[in-house]
């Protein structure tokens, strides 16, 4: 989907810039084709400092956006998802991050839920990146506590680890 929806904007660097971050951050676009988190709009001009556009290229990319069924169906129903992930060292939680040979591997997340909650240790939160949609996806798991070396170590043993990083 990521690809078919990049694909739309082959021509422009800056609107694909500007969807990506879109996508990334979970923001969507409102009927007056403004950029929005919810119902807090955000203006054009961050949006753009932060794409590292001029304003005028989150313009037209909204504008296309919404001239367009399929990603209009897409970006006015996108919506973020609140992460624990920098708030764990905050809030004295856990955070470990799984980077994966092959995302489209089913059952990564079960298998990795499964090894901690067998060892009686709470999950605050789980959050995985879409392959679609990013291009090294990540499994992140935020826990109660401090994982065990074991675990750790059966978690690296799993045949999709790729690598573990501990927060």
């Amino acid at each position: 989907m990521f690809d078919e929806i990049m694909g739309k904007f082959e021509d422009s660097p800056g609107q694909q810039a500007v969807i990506r971050l879109l996508l990334e951050r979970g923001f969507s676009v409102n009927e007056d084709g403004r950029v929005v988190s919810g119902g807090i709009e955000i203006p054009n001009t961050g949006i753009a400092r932060e794409a590292g556009v001029d304003r005028r290229v989150v313009n037209a990319t909204t504008d296309a956006i919404l001239a367009d069924d399929e990603l209009r169906r897409i970006f006015r129903n996108i919506s973020a998802v609140p992460s624990l992930l920098d708030l764990a060292p905050v809030l004295d939680l856990t955070a470990v991050t799984i980077s994966v040979r092959a995302a489209d591997e089913s059952g990564i997340v079960s298998r990795v839920t499964a090894a901690i909650a067998e060892r009686d240790i709470s999950i605050r939160q789980v959050l995985s990146e879409d392959p679609e949609f990013t291009d090294d996806p990540r499994l992140y798991v935020i826990t109660e506590e401090v994982l065990p070396g074991n675990l750790i170590n059966e978690l690296r043993e799993m045949s999709f680890v790729r690598t573990i990083e501990l927060a």
